[in-house]
């Protein structure tokens, strides 16, 4: 029986160790904090979204939304609150549409049932649209799920097959044996061997990948989100923008989760995850110009979290060449809980050198490396 270690107790980590002990691998996750999911995956929107994507993540997302996320819940035995709704991105002036129309095109090139709607159609979709939305893109097959629940579920489906998670064991360096990355150090010196190793541990990884010659160009960035009160059930689409300003949906028990940006992200604290008031008031008043029904709702608490924002917003999957035994998924730019079941998928048959379910030329980690 092969011994692979997973870096990174995430969403993606914990997939990738979900589906490896199917195969009857034995795995070893370990997670620097002292809770599982601490990071970008308890922190996010929830949003499943095809639309709006790269065209490289476009086939991984679509063959997610197609092959895994509707089967999801049975799989792993746990109820992840999952809704495949469709997606409306709103738009209020021509240049919002022309926008929404380069994003329609692209998705379209790509295979994806993506469309314009006018502003009467939105509004059969979604009734509670204000009279500034004059139109829209809509994909019916876009949705979200609950961050919390897929972390968890995974987390659990693992166990139940035999893998081990270490918390609070933060990793702070590869390591070479006979030429392979089969061994990662902890800070307290630790040293944990297996026959490969993933790492799937967000931004963190740029530093452990670095411990054996490889960089990722990455920066942390601070997304925000917020929660509300509950409320009746309204509508259930994932719903965003032309400009990217403000995403969400309402979630199973009434409650509406938002996140939105101000333009100061990137100058943030990459450590902070607590809301700021400048991110909370920004993003409500995008919220109500958009949707006046919500505008009484009680905001009950607000929270950031930091992605791994790769230099050309796409993320890294793959073997590198020069570092045999080791398996990175990183880099994916605050759109990796959409994929974090593909991902953990692929992740596990890179690991055990299988073919993968989809090509990952695109996500290769010496993309980055100069053209001499």
């Amino acid at each position: 029986m092969s011994k692979i270690i997973i870096v990174g107790a995430g969403a993606i980590g914990n997939a990738a160790a979900y589906y490896l002990a199917k195969t009857g691998v034995q795995v070893t996750v370990l997670e620097k904090s002292p809770y599982i999911g601490n990071g970008g995956s308890s922190r996010n929107g929830g949003g499943v979204r095809q639309s709006g994507r790269h065209p490289a993540e476009l086939p991984l997302v679509m063959y997610g939304v197609k092959n895994i996320w509707p089967s999801l819940s049975d799989e792993l035995g746990m109820d992840i609150e999952y809704y495949r709704e469709g997606n409306l991105r709103l738009g209020k002036t021509e240049q919002h549409l022309e926008i929404l129309r380069g994003l329609v095109k692209n998705a379209q090139a790509g295979g994806l049932d993506m469309r314009m709607v006018d502003s009467a159609e939105a509004r059969e979709l979604c009734p509670y649209l204000s009279g500034e939305v004059i139109g829209a893109s809509w994909c019916p097959t876009d949705g979200h799920a609950n961050p919390l629940l897929v972390t968890l579920a995974y987390y659990s489906a693992a166990r139940r097959l035999g893998v081990t998670f270490v918390s609070g064991a933060q990793v702070t360096a590869l390591r070479k044996l006979r030429g392979r990355v089969t061994a990662v150090v902890t800070a307290d010196g630790t040293v944990y061997e297996a026959d490969g190793v993933i790492v799937a541990a967000g931004y963190d990884s740029r530093k452990l990948l670095g411990s054996v010659g490889l960089d990722v160009p990455m920066n942390p960035v601070v997304l925000e989100t917020l929660v509300t009160e509950e409320s009746p059930p309204l509508f259930y689409q994932m719903l965003g923008t032309a400009m990217a300003d403000f995403y969400g949906h309402q979630s199973t028990h009434g409650s509406f989760v938002f996140g939105g940006t101000h333009g100061l992200e990137p100058y943030a604290d990459g450590s902070r995850t607590v809301g700021s008031s400048i991110s909370a008031s920004s993003t409500c008043r995008g919220i109500i110009g958009f949707f006046p029904v919500l505008k009484e709702l009680k905001i009950l608490r607000t929270w950031a979290g930091v992605i791994d924002d790769c230099a050309d917003h796409i993320p890294v999957i793959g073997n590198p060449a020069e570092t045999p035994g080791l398996t990175v998924g990183c880099g994916f730019s605050g759109h990796g809980f959409g994929l974090s079941p593909v991902a953990g998928l692929l992740l596990s048959q890179l690991a055990l050198g299988q073919e993968t379910a989809l090509p990952l030329d695109k996500f290769r980690c010496d993309r980055f490396k100069a053209k001499v």
